[in-house]
């Protein structure tokens, strides 16, 4: 049986196999002697090819160039649609008051075309400088996304430099796309340059993490360089929820305070370090489990181990099996916000 991924390529190749057809067709149109008049044998052959060779390099292009972004293509769209739209208007306007003959001679349309260019150059040009800051898109697309709750995640400084967000969206978890502000890059290359040792590293490490999510093509990640004009002056946790408001995103972050800040302005966060709590394992009281005793407690006879994830694990009776395995009882499990903690008591080493 074909695979998924033949039979999602079947209309693309059924596309490119018409478009021959339909550029062969037009090819013999145009070489009829109603079109070409008296001209040279081999003028009608260069014409066909020509034709068919136009044909096959739109599809070399639209190969090479296979992943495409809504938002750059329709920005195109829309940008040659109103350059269009101008120019027409324009030429409706000017034709009353300018003489018949100068309005249709060739030297107006030239110039009409010319200024047709010019226009839809500016058109195309200000939507893709400002595509960041308005939408333009298919609206039975966008509808879709909503319906699907789709929202872009916008990356802070701390989960960056945390590291886990890369294997974190390598499990594609996060099926959106991931928007990077440019003020987020400056704030991490500071820190790469920070004379402090430890900083420095944080920073670099950072940077690596974002070099490793660009390099994904699995990840759709987006360097923001776009700053809107209400994020001026304000400080970084501050720009990068308003941003995150601005753009309908989520904000994904480990730090505290920006979470309630976020919290605070209507802005969804997903924070890294709730996330890893919420998949560590749950034990109830009774409960077995093996594990290795690394250290003494704070109480006497007490024992201390950790499972894969980090979970502390105090055993009672445990010190005098230290660097050995033993088989616990699990007596009551707590919460705090540094993480989970397991109680136990010591069955039987291992």
């Amino acid at each position: 049986m074909p695979d998924r991924l033949q039979i999602e390529k079947l209309p693309l190749l059924v596309l490119r196999i018409l478009f021959l057809v339909v550029a062969a067709g037009l090819g013999v149109r145009l070489i009829q002697p109603a079109t070409l008049g008296n001209t040279p044998a081999w003028v009608p052959w260069v014409v066909f090819f020509g034709v068919l060779l136009v044909a096959l390099l739109t599809i070399v292009f639209d190969v090479i160039f296979s992943r495409k972004h809504l938002d750059l293509i329709t920005a195109v769209y829309f940008g040659l649609l109103i350059g269009l739209f101008l120019t027409y208007v324009l030429r409706l306007a000017l034709s009353p008051l300018l003489p018949e003959n100068i309005a249709t001679s060739p030297r107006a349309v030239q110039v009409m075309a010319i200024l047709g260019m010019v226009l839809c150059y500016v058109c195309i040009s200000v939507l893709l400088q400002t595509r960041d800051d308005f939408r333009f898109i298919i609206p039975y697309v966008e509808f879709s996304k909503e319906i699907k709750g789709l929202k872009p995640y916008v990356l802070d400084t701390s989960v960056v430099i945390d590291g886990r967000i890369a294997d974190v969206v390598e499990t594609e978890i996060f099926d959106s796309q991931l928007i990077m502000p440019r003020f987020i890059v400056n704030e991490l290359q500071a820190i790469a340059d920070s004379s402090d040792r430890l900083r420095r590293t944080r920073g670099r490490r950072g940077l690596d993490i974002l070099n490793r999510l660009r390099n994904n093509p699995k990840v759709d990640l987006q360097v923001m360089d776009r700053e809107p004009a209400e994020l001026a002056g304000q400080s970084v946790d501050l720009k990068l929820v308003l941003l995150a408001k601005n753009l309908n995103a989520k904000v994904v972050t480990n730090d505290y305070n920006l979470n309630k800040v976020a919290r605070l302005h209507g802005v969804g966060v997903v924070n890294l370090n709730d996330l890893a709590n919420a998949l560590k394992p749950v034990f109830l009281p009774g409960e077995t489990i093996d594990v290795r005793v690394v250290k003494a407690g704070e109480e006497p006879g007490q024992g201390v181990g950790y499972l894969d994830d980090g979970t502390m694990i105090v055993i009672e009776g445990g010190r005098e099996y230290i660097n050995r395995d033993v088989h616990i009882t699990v007596t009551s499990v707590l919460q705090t916000s540094a993480g989970r903690m397991v109680f136990g008591k010591c069955e039987s080493p291992v």
